[in-house]
């Protein structure tokens, strides 16, 4: 009965703890996310300071309202104050006094969080945007407007969402917002300024980039609602003839491509200005990957001669009066300028580095942009811009087409001839003569069976007609070709309309995903727990009952953490690498479950020792064969930390588990070894029938130090399969 009321707390505290940490990263994302929100920045403006408190609430996981009222402080130039309480409060809430360590914690993030405000302590925009799907804000009255409707209800368009594939994620006004981030005093401060119109926060998928404004979202659900039908866009070539951007042969240095387009006649409003800026602010850290892939530069065509050179110099030749800006500066002096700057300071390794920096010009010599830093100020759209020309240079030439065709269609019904874009001709150094934007429409064949099949729908329960009239309510224009085949028509704007697949997932969604009838597949079987699963959980609970803790870590480590601070050659790990790491933190997949524990063992150096963890998950090693695959392993390894080595509880725990796996004594024995990880003489192979299986022995010193770790430990890795 003991053994079982030990085993139901592990298990329930086990599950809690993973429980909550999903919830700290889920909470920790969100406060990200609705930092980035909030800074509605152009390309190249600067970061105002209720950017840099949004963001630095991001990173703290507070905003200051919150961190003022854990602390119990009113002002925040009282510095003593704020210095008594948070010594008081992180004193009192001490695990060695009986206090809460996840108390501890939030008065210690209350505190960094006022700090940064007082210091006004810059945070880099792109390790603040989260990795959540992106957030659209439309109006209520903008939204009722566009589906010609009196009033919503809340319950509504969370509904409408819903039935879109989207979500609600919050309905809020400027005034919340404000009061959300920086108090009730500061947004009564504002006075009349704030709106208290509501406002729908709508999460949307990460990869349908039309939606990613007001003027997309709105037009397709008015589409959706069979208010309007899919727009024909397209691009036209003017009698006169086309404008002209020549690429000189120095761009294949840095960025090599580049993509251009003619907005004529548009109309502004404040609303579509400040539309137009958010949705070049999400295509930069969406598809553009933070302008590493595409940057866009928008300009006032009024102000500029063509033809265009787009070439790259040296950054001593480059000299503009850049955004926002009273005077000129060089590109050198730019770099050193924006160095300092919350906002364009991410952005400057992209090209610092490069001997010769890209730099777009008129036929006059006039700079428009030097991308992906910072545009002209000489060509600065405004509310009164009426002709607008659009220029993204990139490293990949598809995802450029895809970012100047989702920004053109979004804007061109802001044109005195609608969803009209005037064309415009990029000439290489190679003789090529390319024509942006293309607007291509494309046709996809599918099987009508393939569609019924994948919504569980019979011949009479889902006709030919209602196929094609459910898919134009989702911008696919679609029309039979015959009984058994419907030709759709993918729009420029659905460039993530990729495979058959995807034209059945909208009309799985134009059907209703509740209207979806379940059914039981038609393979019947037994369900169980992979064999490999059911013997990690039962040594789980056997490590657990020796009074080791369990720790969860990353699958992805550093290079650094699997040879170097294991004192291991790299060359000798069969690791897998990631090809584009976003971290230096995040290189490759774990050989070893070492460098987690030991990670996890600094974080905690300050509970009371000795600290005893493991831990039994996945490693990942490059395949032997050819196939040049990666292959799982399950690996179990446990480190005991404290004043002595406590090596003879680590054998003891070794010898524990080779008990309950039921492993004959005279086939499980220990091999002396040296392996660089451990100290020497100190160490061993676990033997199996003869054949090694995993490592025991006491670490090196050199090991502990590269962990900031001074006491010494004992450990052993091994693998379970």
């Amino acid at each position: 009965v003991g053994r079982s009321i030990i085993e139901i707390i592990l298990l329930g505290s086990r599950v809690v703890g993973r429980a909550f940490a999903a919830a700290l990263r889920e909470e920790y994302a969100a406060s990200q996310q609705a930092a980035k929100n909030r800074q509605q920045s152009s390309s190249g403006s600067g970061a105002s300071d209720s950017d840099q408190s949004g963001t630095a609430s991001a990173i703290s996981g507070l905003s200051l309202k919150e961190a003022m009222q854990i602390l119990h402080v009113e002002n925040l130039e009282d510095k003593s104050r704020i210095q008594h309480q948070y010594d008081h409060l992180f004193g009192v809430n001490d695990r060695k006094k009986g206090g809460s360590f996840y108390l501890q914690a939030k008065v210690f993030r209350a505190k960094e969080r006022i700090d940064q405000e007082i210091g006004q302590q810059t945070v880099d925009p792109i390790a603040a945007f989260s990795q959540r799907m992106p957030v659209v804000q439309i109006e209520k009255a903008a939204l009722c407007q566009c589906l010609n409707r009196k009033d919503f209800t809340d319950d509504e368009v969370d509904e409408l969402c819903f039935e879109f594939g989207l979500e609600l994620d919050e309905v809020t006004s400027e005034r919340e917002m404000l009061a959300k981030e920086q108090g009730d005093a500061k947004a009564a401060q504002m006075g009349d300024q704030l709106s208290d119109a509501v406002i729908y926060k709508i999460e949307v998928p990460a990869n349908r980039y039309d939606l990613l404004c007001v003027e997309g979202l709105s037009r397709a659900l008015m589409v959706f609602q069979s208010l309007a039908q899919p727009p024909l866009y397209k691009a036209v070539q003017p009698a006169a003839g086309m404008k002209q951007m020549r690429v000189a042969p120095s761009t294949a240095q840095i960025r090599p491509y580049v993509v251009c387009a003619m907005l004529r006649n548009l109309s502004f409003t404040p609303a579509s200005y400040k539309s137009f800026i958010d949705l070049q602010d999400k295509l930069h850290q969406t598809i553009c990957r933070q302008r590493s892939l595409v940057a866009i530069g928008t300009h006032d065509f009024d102000t500029l001669t063509g033809p265009f050179l787009y070439e790259a110099l040296p950054p001593s030749d480059i000299v503009f009066k850049p955004l926002n800006q009273t005077k000129e500066f060089s590109a050198v002096e730019l770099m050193q300028l924006y160095s300092g700057e919350s906002h364009l300071k991410a952005y400057l390794p992209i090209i610092r580095d490069s001997p010769v920096y890209p730099v777009i010009k008129d036929a006059n010599g006039v700079v428009l942009s030097m991308p992906p830093i910072i545009n002209g100020d000489h060509s600065k759209i405004t509310l009164n811009t009426k002709n607008v020309f659009i220029e993204a240079t990139a490293t990949d030439a598809h995802k450029a087409s895809v970012v100047l065709d989702t920004l053109v269609c979004a804007f061109s019904q802001y044109c005195s001839e609608q969803f009209t874009v005037e064309a415009v001709q990029v000439n290489y150094p190679d003789g090529r003569a390319s024509i942006y934007p293309s607007l291509a429409y494309r046709q996809v064949d599918i099987q009508v069976d393939y569609l019924r099949k994948g919504v569980g729908r019979s011949d009479s329960q889902l006709t030919i007609d209602e196929i094609c009239n459910r898919l134009t309510r989702m911008c696919l224009v679609a029309k039979a070709t015959s009984d058994a085949t419907v030709s759709v028509t993918v729009p420029p704007t659905r460039h993530d309309v990729l495979h058959p697949c995807d034209v059945l997932e909208d009309l799985a969604i134009a059907i209703g995903y509740n209207n979806l009838e379940m059914s039981l597949p038609p393979t019947l079987c037994t369900g169980k727990q992979q064999p490999l699963n059911s013997l990690t959980d039962k040594l789980r609970l056997e490590v657990a009952f020796a009074g080791f803790t369990e720790c969860l870590t990353f699958a992805l480590c550093s290079e650094k953490d699997i040879s170097e601070r294991l004192r291991l050659p790299l060359d000798s790990l069969p690791a897998v690498r990631i090809a584009n790491p976003k971290t230096l933190e995040f290189q490759v997949a774990r050989t070893s479950l070492l460098p987690g524990i030991l990670k996890t063992v600094h974080s905690n150096r300050s509970l009371p020792l000795p600290l005893k963890l493991f831990e039994i998950q996945d490693v990942v090693y490059k395949s032997t064969d050819s196939s040049g695959s990666a292959v799982n392993s399950r690996q179990l390894a446990a480190v005991y930390y404290g004043k002595s080595s406590g090596f003879e509880l680590i054998h003891g725990l070794m010898d524990r588990i080779m008990q309950v796996l039921g492993v004959p004594v005279d086939q499980y024995k220990l091999s002396a070894t040296e392996v660089a990880t451990y100290f020497t003489g100190r160490c061993a192979n676990v033997l199996y029938k003869g054949s090694s299986v995993g490592t025991i022995g006491v670490l090196h010193p050199e090991t502990l130090a590269q962990f900031d770790l001074t006491l010494p430990a004992s450990a052993f890795v091994f693998d379970v399969e």
